[in-house]
């Protein structure tokens, strides 16, 4: 006869030899018993021992109204008593508050351990900027009267700003810092940080006489930095605000690199952080 677990509250029966299936925030997973009771004193342990109600879903799986995403990872510690995280892990705060909530002591014990680990390694950072700037000419219809448009066209100045830093922290409080204004709406360049150590940065300055909806028409992005309001319509100012940014989270010039006369051209800018 196969050894089993009785949950009395809602009459749930779970086969010790046989896999659970868990539905978690809408993400399924399937393990076993012994997994989930792996660490008696923790939350997920109370439940499937017995000791708490358990809900279930449609399908008749066991239900827990949690993120689904990052359950894998405390699943994962469950089975081997390790964390394993990817090298551009970038939730650790929300794996933090579910491990809070699943009250799994030793996983809580190891994310400490790692987050004092990354902290360390956030000090010491390069940070490195290459920028580039060209002159475009631009079309465009001007409304003079009802039913009266004439074309115009003027010149653009467009910039690039290829950003790489060894600290992630960094370029997500630069991206919360610069802005772009598109469609009449001005939206963090955060969101557009696919991958934590660089960032690509593409806008233009005001043209002067484009229409604005003529920006949107063409994507055109203006950018802009924030608590300061200020439009970047050239390197200058662009170099300037990073710079401040950068500054006042410990980092200095790199005189040594690159050469003198790429960095007062503002073509390539390198800062370094020691702490």
């Amino acid at each position: 006869m196969l050894a089993g677990l009785y949950c009395s509250q809602h009459r749930d029966f779970f086969i010790m030899s046989e896999p659970i299936t868990l539905n978690v925030g809408g993400k399924l997973y399937t393990t076993s018993l012994s997994t989930l009771t792996s660490f008696p004193d923790s939350m997920l342990g109370a439940m499937f021992s017995g000791n708490m109600p358990t809900k279930r879903d449609s399908q008749g799986n066991c239900f827990i109204d949690r993120d689904g995403k990052v359950f894998r990872y405390i699943l994962n510690f469950l089975r081997t008593s390790h964390l394993d995280l990817p090298e551009d892990f970038q939730e650790m705060g929300l794996l933090r508050r579910e491990a809070d909530f699943y009250q799994v002591q030793p996983l809580i014990e190891a994310l400490q351990e790692k987050e004092v680990e990354l902290s360390k390694a956030e000090k010491n950072a390069m940070l490195n900027i290459t920028l580039d700037q060209r002159t475009q000419t631009v079309h465009f219809t001007v409304r003079e009267a009802p039913q009266i448009y004439s074309l115009s066209s003027s010149n653009m100045e467009v910039f690039s700003a290829h950003i790489f830093s060894t600290s992630c922290l960094f370029l997500k409080l630069l991206g919360s810092r610069l802005y772009y204004c598109f469609n009449g709406n001005l939206s963090s360049i955060s969101s557009y940080l696919q991958d934590p150590n660089h960032l690509t940065l593409d806008w233009v300055a005001t043209v002067e006489g484009l229409p604005e909806e003529e920006y949107t028409r063409q994507n055109l992005k203006r950018l802009w930095v924030v608590p300061a309001n200020k439009q970047i319509n050239s390197f200058q100012v662009f170099v300037e605000e990073v710079l401040k940014i950068a500054m006042s989270d410990g980092f200095c010039v790199d005189y040594s690199h690159p050469h003198a006369s790429d960095f007062m051209n503002n073509k390539i800018i390198r800062l370094i952080r020691y702490k």
